[in-house]
C-alpha cells in the first residue's frame, strides 16, 4: 500500500468544485460498481408464480454459475492481496452491544421485500445498535423503528450522488453517536452481533481501524483532479459495502475533512466513485489507514454455499448469479419463497445463534 500513499496529494474538498471528468475515472467508476456488485449480480426475491426451469435450461445455468466463481477464484490465487495485520491473540478493549453504531442502507422498494425480515431477525434482538436509512417515510416502519428509521431524504436511485448522500447521514449520524464502532451493512445483510463484537474487540476504538472485505483481490484506481488540467492515478483498497465493513471511532474522527456535513458527497464526487469506494480512498488513499481483510464478512458475490460455520460469520448474505440461487446453505421448514435466504428465519429462532 506504500505506493499507493506515495502518489496522493491531500485533497480536501472545496464549494462547488467536484474535478474534472476523464474517460480514465469513467472507467473506474465501472469497475468499481462491477466489484460492489451493481453490474455483476441481481438480487432477486422470486414470486411463487414462476414457472419451473427446464432440465437442459438448469444445466446450463448451473454451467454459467460454476463458471462465474472458478473465474473469481482463479483471479484470487494470481494476484496478491494486501498487506494484512495479525489481530492481538486475547481482546485488546472489552465491548458491549452499546458501543456498536450499526447503520444499514434500503430503499422504499425494499422495505417489504427485504427490510421486514431483517427486522423479524438480527434487527428485533439488536434495534439498540441499529438505524436504518432509507429515502421515504413509512408510516408501518416508523411505528416499529421510532427515531431508529432515518429518512435521509436522498434520491431512490441507485446511483453514485444517491448512494453517498445516504452515506453522507450514516457517517454525520454515528459521530454524532459517541459510539466506538461504526459498521456499515446493506439490506440483504445478516449481522451476527455476537462474533461481531468478539471480532472489533482485537482491537481499539481508538486506534485508526478500516476492517471488512475487499470483492476483488486487486485495488481500485481512482483519478484525482489537481486542477483544471492535471490529474494523477490513485490506486487503493476499499471494503465492499455489500459484505459490510467497519470504522474504528478513531479513523472516523480523522475522516471528518472529507466526510463530515456534506464533505462526503463531494468527495465521492471529486473521483466519481460510489460511497464504499470513497470510504476506502478517504481511509487509504488520503490517510494511509490500510484495510485490514476479514473473510468473516460476506456478500453475494461469492459463493455463499461453500461457508462454514456459519454461527460464527460476522455476516451472510443471498442473491443470485445467472439465475441460479447463491445462499448459504441451511435448512428449515420456510420455502424459498417464504425466505429467499434459504431459513435464515429458522436459523435465527435456534438456541445455539446468538
Amino acid at each position: 500500500m506504500n505506493e499507493a500513499v506515495e502518489t496522493v496529494t491531500m485533497w480536501k474538498p472545496a464549494g462547488g468544485s467536484h474535478g474534472t471528468f476523464s474517460p480514465a475515472a469513467a472507467a473506474a467508476a465501472v469497475t468499481c460498481l462491477l466489484v460492489t456488485g451493481t453490474l455483476v449480480v441481481t438480487v432477486g426475491h422470486p414470486s411463487s408464480g414462476d414457472p419451473a426451469e427446464p432440465p437442459a435450461a438448469a444445466a446450463a445455468s448451473g454451467k454459467a454459475f460454476s463458471a462465474y466463481f472458478r473465474t473469481l477464484t482463479r483471479e484470487r490465487r494470481a494476484i496478491p492481496g494486501p498487506p494484512r495485520r495479525s489481530a492481538a491473540p486475547g481482546p485488546v478493549e472489552r465491548l458491549s452491544p452499546d458501543d456498536l453504531f450499526i447503520a444499514v442502507k434500503t430503499t422504499g422498494r425494499y422495505h417489504r421485500q427485504r427490510l421486514e425480515l431483517l427486522l423479524d431477525t438480527w434487527i428485533s434482538r439488536n434495534m439498540q445498535q441499529t438505524f436504518v436509512f432509507t429515502d421515504g417515510e413509512d408510516e408501518k416502519l416508523r411505528k416499529r423503528m421510532g427515531a431508529h428509521l432515518i429518512n435521509t431524504h436522498c434520491s431512490a436511485a441507485h446511483n453514485r450522488q444517491a448512494l453517498s448522500c445516504k452515506m453522507a447521514l450514516e457517517y454525520d449520524t454515528f459521530i454524532n453517536s459517541g459510539r466506538k464502532w461504526f459498521c456499515h451493512v446493506d439490506d440483504d445483510n445478516y449481522v451476527n452481533v455476537g462474533p461481531l463484537l468478539k471480532l472489533l474487540s482485537q482491537y481499539s476504538h481508538t486506534q485508526d481501524v478500516y476492517l471488512g472485505r475487499p470483492s476483488l483481490e486487486r485495488p481500485i484506481e481512482a483519478t484525482e483532479s489537481l486542477g483544471t488540467s492535471q490529474m494523477k492515478q490513485v490506486r487503493f483498497w476499499f471494503a465492499t459495502g455489500g459484505a459490510g465493513f467497519c470504522l474504528s471511532h478513531g479513523l472516523a474522527l480523522k475522516m471528518k475533512p472529507w466526510a463530515s456535513d456534506g464533505a462526503f458527497m463531494a468527495t465521492a464526487e471529486h473521483i466519481r466513485l460510489p460511497d464504499d469506494c470513497t470510504v476506502g480512498y478517504i481511509a487509504e488513499a488520503l490517510l494511509g489507514v490500510s484495510l485490514i481483510r476479514s473473510a468473516l464478512f460476506h456478500s453475494h458475490l461469492e459463493n455463499l454455499g461453500l461457508v462454514s460455520d456459519i454461527h460464527k460469520q460476522v455476516t451472510l448474505s443471498y442473491g443470485t448469479v445467472e439465475n441460479s440461487r447463491n445462499t448459504v446453505n441451511l435448512k428449515g421448514p420456510f420455502s424459498i419463497n417464504e425466505d429467499p435466504t434459504r431459513n435464515w428465519r429458522r436459523w435465527h429462532q435456534s438456541a445455539s445463534f446468538v
